[in-house]
């Protein structure tokens, strides 16, 4: 992404294919795309009429706990089923006590524990690489009276302001290989681009679907344009029964027993669950989420303060002018890509038709 094949920035309908991933830009220039917004992944940290806060979510911590956690008790379980079934094995064939045999399989073997270690060093540095990226680095605001974005970047260096009509957007589509499945994976990339060096920052939010991307940049672009008053009402839900909570964790295992047997419930939730940390995951969660976050320079809380209306910044006529003509194909029943398809296909028809004539 940070090597288009364009000689010039991207623009809103640009479409990039590269190392298998398909993208399609949907800013600069950031015009309507036709999608309902919606915030599906509670990005908006804080939005009020001058400012919105855009920044990742702890609500995906009980989980990647809960994968460590089972993957690491996963590999003890097996070695110790493995250490007990080379026990018996002892024991029938030479009588050797299958406890002794069983204890000396796993206390003194060092490459058990020392992979046991490795792995998890390995679910461990990223984990605490994240909750220090979420703890330690502020949102991305969106400034919508001045009409720019801002990212603090790293101590030393100046916080990063890019004029809202240059934020990069693109929608992606690839393919993830994982230890299950080939999977179709799909994001929304936001790229802030330093204008001195050229440097490109880039925000990869990953979600289920295409559709579901260019919802979450109509929710930012519609508050941009119009407001807070133009983005959806959130769905309230008592925090207590958010997802990754102690009480959703055990409404769900009330759920999964009311739908099962007994011996489905005893196997597929309860002793998943069981070694999977049953409610630590959760609980550490919340603990992430009381964890005091980093706060923004004096200078970008100077910059956030409300100016008056006549020093609102307002949005450029060639964003005015293609907006409108934007609108008006969604209105007749067009796609974005429709429009791009038919904007984009008119010059290169023009240049076929005077070829012809020559």
């Amino acid at each position: 992404m940070n090597e288009p094949k364009y000689e010039r920035l991207p623009h809103a309908g640009d479409f990039e294919n590269k190392h298998d991933t398909e993208a399609f830009y949907l800013s600069p220039m950031p015009l309507p795309t036709g999608a309902a917004p919606f915030n599906g992944l509670q990005m908006h940290r804080e939005v009020n009429d001058v400012y919105l806060d855009f920044g990742q979510g702890t609500s995906s911590f009980e989980f990647m706990v809960r994968a460590a956690v089972g993957s690491i008790m996963f590999m003890v379980i097996f070695f110790c089923i493995s250490g007990l079934a080379l026990g018996i094995h002892e024991y029938v064939e030479y009588g050797f006590s299958p406890f002794r045999v069983f204890l000396n399989f796993i206390l003194p073997n060092y490459y058990l524990w020392g992979f046991i270690a490795i792995l998890m060093i390995m679910y461990g540095v990223p984990l605490y690489q994240t909750i220090h990226q979420i703890t330690s680095n502020t949102p991305v605001r969106f400034n919508r009276q001045r009409r720019e974005v801002v990212y603090v970047r790293e101590k030393g260096k100046p916080p990063l302001i890019v004029p809202w009509e240059e934020v990069i957007a693109c929608v992606t589509a690839g393919t993830l290989v994982t230890q299950y499945a080939v999977m179709s994976s799909y994001s929304l990339m936001i790229g802030l681009r330093d204008s001195n060096s050229g440097e490109v920052v880039w925000l990869t939010l990953a979600t289920g679907h295409p559709s579901l991307a260019i919802s979450e940049w109509e929710a930012l672009r519609v508050y941009m344009e119009q407001g807070p008053d133009a983005l959806p009402t959130p769905v309230l839900i008592d925090e207590e029964f958010q997802e990754g909570t102690v009480a959703y964790f055990h409404m769900c295992r009330g759920v999964y027993r009311e739908m099962h047997s007994w011996p489905v419930y005893a196997f597929g939730f309860l002793t998943i669950q069981f070694c999977s940390g049953w409610t630590l995951p959760c609980r550490f969660s919340q603990w992430i989420n009381t964890r005091p976050k980093a706060a923004f320079p004096e200078s970008i809380r100077e910059w956030s303060k409300p100016l008056p209306a006549e020093q609102h910044a307002q949005p450029s006529a060639e964003l005015v002018q293609e907006s409108a003509e934007v609108n008006l194909a969604l209105s007749q029943g067009q796609s974005l890509m429709d429009y791009y398809k038919v904007k984009f296909s008119e010059p290169q028809n023009t240049t076929d038709a005077e070829k012809s004539e020559v």
